[in-house]
This record gives C-alpha cells, structure tokens and sequence, in this order.
C-alpha cells in the first residue's frame, strides 16, 4: 500500500468512524432509539464535527505517518487527536445555543469512547497486517558512544518504518580506519559530513551527546541541508521541546520546516485585508507626507530599490525617499548609518516614525511582502552577507516583512548579526498572537520614535 493510499484511507475512515460512533453511543444511551429532539442537534452539526476530527487528528499527526513511529506512537496521537475534538465539540454544542446544547454530555463521554477503540483499532490492525511502503529515511548517526549505538540499534529493528541506518560518524580523535566491529559501522568523521551525507545519500542526520560538540551543529546544520536531530541533554531541554522518540531516547528537531500551510494562507488573507484597509485610514498622512517631500526635497517622492525576497526572489521595494537624490552616486551600495549625512531633516523624522515605510502596504498587498517577517535587504549586501554570516541564508525561507522582531527590538544600524539572532527566534517560533505583538509593539515605536535613530 503506497503512502497517499493510506492517508486518503486515514481521512475516508476517520469521518466515517467518528460519525458511526457517535451514532451508536445515541443507540447506547437512549435503549437503540433515536430520539427526535437529541439527536436534531447532531444531525445539525454533523458536518462541524466530522471537520473538527478530521482538523484534530491532523494537528496530531494521524495523516502524517513519519510522525507515528510505532503502535505506542500511533495510540498517544489517536488519543490526543480523540480528546481535542471532543473537547471542542462540547464547547461548539454549549455555545451554539439551546437547541444544540440538546446534545446529549452522556452520548458525548460514550462517543469519546468509541471513537478512541474505531480510530485506534483500525491503524493497528493495519499496520500489523498490511504492507505499507513507508518513505525511506537514512539515518546516518553523529557519535560512536553508547547512546549513539543504542539509538543506532534501535532505528535497525524498525526497518518496517523505513529507517535505515548508514553508519556512525566519529570525532577525529576516536576515528579508527578500521572497519567497526559492531552491526552499524563508523563511516567517517564529523569533519567530512556533507560528504559522508551525500555519498550515502542520507536525508536525517541524528547528533548524540550534543553538549560535547555544540560548537559544531551550527556548522551542520549550514552544511547538511537534511533534517539534523539533537538527543537532548538538560540544557537543551529547558529551552526546547522534544519533538519524538526512538523507543526511550529523546529526539529534538533543530533544522524545523517552515510554518504549516494553514499558517501561510491565514496570514497572507490577513496581510490583504490589513493592508488595504491601513491603504484606506493613512490616506491623509501618505497625502500630506507626499506634500512635504515636494516641499522640501522636490521630486522623486518615492523611491524603489531592488530587494531579496523568499527563496532568493528579487522585487522592487516602495518608501517615501528621505535622502538626498543620487545619494549613492559616489559611494555605491552602502548600509544607513547612524547619524548618516544624506539622510535629510525630513528623512530623519520620517524615518523616526517609520512614515517612510508606509508605502510597502502596497508591497504587501500585491504579496511581495508580509506584514512581519525579516526586513528585506539588498542584493549587494545579500551576497556579501551570505559569505560572511552564519546561517544567513535561513532568513530567506520566509516572506520578509514590513516589520519584525529584530526592528521593534533593535534599531535601524544594528549589526546583520543580531538582525539575524532575531530574525531565527521569529521564524522557529512564529504564530498568529506572535505577529500581534510584535505589530503592536511596531505601533508603539512609530508613535514613540523609539529604536529608530
């Protein structure tokens, strides 16, 4: 059975389940009838419900089988995914109003039941009987102590998962050119790990006892360009979070994919609204902003520049021109500084308030930009960047926005290196009350001037 058979599987028969669960718990509860006035309420909301499951079992990775690894795996997501929609659907049936909260609570709790033994019992019968071809994972291990074998033997015994074990990377001084002894061999050192990658075509890199060669992840993690796993020590834990296990050994994600799609649209629909609806509000101040720059600088009002995007993109990036004109005719390509002579009188105040950024609403509503993201930079600075700064090339995963966490907690001639340190906490942490905030505290700093000279 290939993999999208069984998630398509997943989806057809959690739906089907959930309702017939919740149908037979009706028949529990009333003695096999179905009453009229209860069971309007679930007629109702049937189609609510099976979206709310459907949506839970998603959030708990039932359609994503990578996620479960194992039936202990499997029936702690099921269990999650159960309780979360039956949670929320006791809240939809409460605050639907009188006639939904007919609903029965007895049939609920009984539904809660029957949908955990459905749901959990069909992925355990068919993962114990069918042959599901799981995508490949090749595992190649950084470390050669013992809980580096341990983990190593346990990834060898779920081979039915797709796992398969390439070899163990040593450190330089422990590195024998022997052939290892044990099941799974040492094939190189830490230091030729992109090549050892690529020659055996791994794709998940797990690091064991992280503590001894931290100084080394982040070069990993630029150079490997697969997911990199950490077994996290307590350092590692107190500031993050375990993302799986392998049997009782502990696995922390340190190379995240992206936010999920959900994630994406909402903000971008969010982006729409917001900018055209700012477009409307600020007119008079993007008017009397206009009027004061032909005043006192004369034409152009605008001005555009060329600016890296996600993935690498270019596009041409719209502000109120606040320096001289032909400010880099001399220079060439060169950062804003501090106290920077081209900018004018006009431009400082501008720039204090963040007024000239206002015309990168049109920016984000065409979808050039977002509302919060990593600011922009220019192609010239981009590539020097990308040489010199470790990691540079994260910040290009995302959309960049009009505003982020590196310009409401720095200033505009802070160094790339801390823009970079808060453009990584944005997007390995970014959600929907994180952009609030930092829109809120964007809201403050123009009004404040704060961080901006």
């Amino acid at each position: 059975m290939q993999r999208n058979r069984f998630i398509a599987l997943s989806v057809v028969l959690d739906g089907v389940l959930v309702n017939a669960a919740i149908i037979g718990a009706f028949f529990v509860r009333f003695s096999g009838e179905l009453p009229q006035f209860n069971f309007s309420a679930y007629a109702a909301l049937w189609p609510l419900i099976t979206v709310i499951f459907l949506v839970s079992g998603y959030i708990y990775g039932l359609y994503e089988p990578e996620r479960t690894e194992g039936a202990w795996s499997v029936a702690r997501a099921v269990l999650q995914a159960i309780t979360l929609g039956t949670v929320l659907i006791a809240a939809v049936a409460f605050f639907a109003g009188p006639r939904f909260f007919s609903f029965s609570r007895l049939v609920i709790v009984l539904a809660w039941v029957f949908e955990l033994v459905a749901l959990m019992g069909w992925r355990l019968v068919v993962l114990r009987f069918t042959p599901i071809q799981w995508p490949e994972q090749r595992v190649l291990i950084v470390g050669t102590d013992a809980v580096a074998r341990e983990l190593a033997a346990e990834l060898a015994e779920r081979g039915e998962w797709g796992y398969r074990v390439v070899g163990l990377l040593a450190d330089d001084a422990s590195f024998s050119p022997e052939p290892d002894a044990g099941p799974v061999p040492v094939v190189g050192i830490v230091h030729d790990l992109t090549e050892v990658v690529d020659r055996f075509e791994a794709n998940r890199v797990i690091i064991a006892s992280p503590t001894a060669r931290r100084e080394s992840i982040e070069q990993m993690a630029l150079a490997s360009h697969v997911r990199l796993e950490i077994v996290p020590e307590l350092y590692e834990i107190f500031i993050g979070t375990v993302d799986s296990t392998v049997s009782d050994i502990p696995l922390m994600d340190i190379t995240r994919s992206g936010a999920p799609a959900w994630f994406v649209s909402a903000k971008r629909v969010l982006d729409i609204v917001l900018s055209l609806l700012l477009l409307v509000l600020l007119s008079p101040l993007l008017l009397l902003a206009i009027l004061a720059i032909l005043v006192s600088m004369g034409r152009p009002v605008f001005f555009t520049q060329e600016r890296v995007g996600k993935d690498l993109g270019r596009f041409r990036i719209i502000k109120f021109r606040t320096m001289v004109r032909d400010a880099e005719k001399d220079t060439g390509a060169v950062l804003a500084a501090l106290d920077d002579p081209r900018i004018t009188r006009l431009g400082h105040f501008l720039r204090r308030y963040r007024i000239d950024e206002f015309p990168q609403l049109l920016n984000i509503f065409i979808g050039d930009m977002s509302f919060v993201g990593p600011r922009p930079e220019r192609p010239e600075f981009v590539d020097r960047l990308l040489l010199e700064v470790p990691s540079y090339r994260e910040r290009f995963r995302v959309k960049p926005g009009a505003t982020g966490l590196a310009q409401v907690s720095g200033s505009y001639a802070t160094t790339p290196e801390r823009k970079l340190k808060y453009d990584l906490i944005y997007m390995y942490h970014q959600n929907l009350l994180m952009d609030v905030q930092i829109l809120a505290e964007t809201v403050r700093v123009v009004l404040t001037g704060r961080g901006a000279r």
